[in-house]
């Protein structure tokens, strides 16, 4: 069989070389021909059209009819003026572009290089030839066919390079059986699972967070921002979070994401409240004390929603997104070293501008991220309303971050314990508890990134403004430092109009120890208001995320909580956590 393929090889470019030959040859003498009729034709008008060209010869006398004192006076010119080669056809001053025989002498004096003009520049196509003259111009075109005929195939395989490839066939022919082999196997899985698989445009992916905990406090006592007393230490729990990502896809460009999720959680006021099967949490629940995927959404142990959006891009440079079911942080806030609290920092004091977000899940609305030209510069808007799906009003609140609930405790309490006994939110999309965001990037590389955020709206029929910032520099790659700062404006709350502040710093360092690995150290006070409670509560955390392996990482992370929930009689809060990871 080999043997046979390399003589169709041989067989092939031999094929080849003649129908080169042949088609050149035909070319060129055919040309030379064409050039021929006029040359010889010298009563024949050079400036007539081809459509006047004469198609009867039998009156024409060639050699014979040619003015002897003209041929002698040619002769005379051969013989005394050499010929120059010409390498355009307009360097022969006596050739125009109507004479009919201008493409053909083109070709030869162009693609050829064998036609040559006289010292003066002229062609003098009416001028006789000699049949010495015809067989010089031909030999010159022919050698010029040569060198091309040698030119197109001298990279063409050789009768030696032939044979070293069939024995180099033949000396890995058990390696060739074993590799067809393999690709039959492959082809055979792969139309198997094209077959079988899932789906063509989504694709599934999980993750399953399993922590550790355990704190307590010193002192004697604990009393949280809403007055609440807690004397008895936390005892140690197991915090789980567990979801699954349906990530759909119909243009390559746009993405409908269903999330559905559950988690640990407990019951209050019969409604579920995250946060508090964490020591953290459990301790100080409403200053972003406790671990953010244990409280986003609460859920109890129930399989819910928790996102549910789709987007896509009507231009280049803008995605729209459509959200039933998110949380304004999802698109805003961004930062490479706090943001996930599943990657880095695990409290919520860390991972956004905490008085920034007075919604959380599930809220609906919508998105704009807008990145003009893919600059440096992107501009991003964001509408959410809590009660987004719900027509009509209620009475219990939803879908707000735990600090909501110190500033405006009637609203979470029922009407026979003292809460408000008329319905304080109004549903519906552009109803009560919604807030607007905007924000302004400027990232001109992956070592700076500065953001700038307004958000305002309402919550319970009460206004609220807020301010941040958000900047993190990268040093050499690997080295980071980040920070965010809040203003905002509060209406209306149980301690009257206030302006609470918020900040945090923290340093960071990539492949510590070893790669892929995150370790960072961050403080901050979260919510600085000095109508709450008599000191400014303090956050610290240090955490480091050692990937055991690309779908599993292991942190183990630290929190102290000084003055927690602005009270300065409080003891110190600590608590250790040892988060685990799974990615599929």
């Amino acid at each position: 069989m080999e043997k046979q393929s390399l003589s169709a090889n041989a067989l092939v470019a031999s094929k080849f070389q003649q129908k080169l030959l042949n088609n050149c040859l035909a070319g060129g003498i055919s040309m030379l021909s064409f050039l021929l009729l006029n040359t010889v034709l010298n009563t024949y008008p050079a400036s007539a059209e081809i459509t006047d060209f004469p198609t009867d010869f039998s009156s024409i006398k060639i050699a014979d009819s040619v003015n002897l004192e003209s041929a002698k006076q040619s002769d005379s010119e051969a013989n005394t003026s050499e010929m120059n080669q010409v390498t355009n056809v307009n360097q022969l001053s006596d050739v125009q572009p109507t004479d009919w025989a201008f493409q053909a002498l083109q070709s030869l004096v162009e693609r050829y290089g064998c036609i040559a003009g006289y010292p003066n520049s002229t062609f003098r196509g009416n001028r006789a030839m000699t049949r010495y003259e015809f067989a010089a111009g031909l030999n010159a075109c022919l050698e010029r066919v040569n060198e091309l005929i040698a030119t197109a195939t001298n990279n063409l395989a050789k009768k030696e390079d032939l044979e070293t490839l069939q024995k180099l066939q033949e000396q890995f022919s058990a390696e060739l059986a074993t590799l067809r082999g393999r690709v039959d196997t492959l082809e055979a899985k792969t139309a198997e699972l094209e077959a079988n698989q899932f789906s063509t445009t989504t694709k599934l992916q999980g993750q399953v967070i399993i922590s550790a905990n355990a704190g307590g406090f010193s002192e004697d006592r604990i009393i949280d921002a809403t007055g609440r007393v807690r004397t008895q230490q936390p005892n140690a729990t197991l915090v789980y979070r567990a979801g699954i990502d349906l990530n759909t896809s119909f243009s390559g460009t746009d993405l409908l994401k269903v999330r559905m999720e559950t988690g640990s959680g407990q019951v209050e006021n019969n409604r579920p409240i995250g946060g508090r099967d964490n020591a953290g949490g459990a301790l100080e629940p409403f200053f972003g004390s406790a671990l953010d995927y244990s409280i986003n959404p609460p859920t109890n142990n129930n399989l819910d929603i928790s996102r549910l959006y789709y987007s896509f891009r009507p231009t280049k440079d803008l995605q729209v997104t459509l959200a039933p079911v998110f949380q304004t942080a999802d698109f805003v806030d961004f930062n490479s070293y706090a943001r996930l609290s599943f990657r880095d920092f695990s409290t919520q004091a860390f991972i956004n501008n905490y008085i920034l977000f007075p919604l959380s899940i599930p809220s609906g609305g919508a998105v704009i991220d807008w990145k003009p030209g893919g600059g440096a510069f992107s501009v991003r808007a964001v509408y959410a309303a809590a009660e987004a799906s719900n027509p009509g009003n209620q009475q219990m609140a939803s879908a707000v971050s735990p600090f909501i609930e110190v500033l405006y405790p009637d609203n979470f309490r029922p009407p026979g314990m003292g809460g408000v006994s008329t319905p304080a939110i109004n549903g519906g999309l552009f109803g009560d508890n919604y807030q607007g965001t905007v924000e302004l990037e400027y990232a001109p590389s992956r070592s700076f990134a500065l953001r700038l955020q307004y958000a305002g709206g309402e919550v319970f029929n009460n206004n609220f403004d807020a301010i941040g910032a958000n900047v993190e520099v990268t040093l050499a790659e690997k080295f980071g430092i980040f920070g965010r700062y809040g203003y905002s404006s509060y209406n209306g709350t149980a301690f009257g109009d206030i302006n609470p502040k918020y900040w945090m710093a923290g340093i960071a360092m990539r492949d510590l120890f070893t790669r892929g690995s995150l370790a960072g150290f961050a403080v901050g006070q979260p919510f600085i208001a000095t109508e709450i409670g008599d000191a400014t509560q303090t956050n610290y955390e240090l955490f480091y995320n050692y990937p055991f392996s690309r779908n599993i990482q292991v942190t183990p992370a630290i929190q102290i909580i000084e003055n927690a929930g602005n009270q300065g009689g409080n003891g110190t809060i600590y608590s250790g956590t040892l988060r685990t990871v799974f990615s599929f």
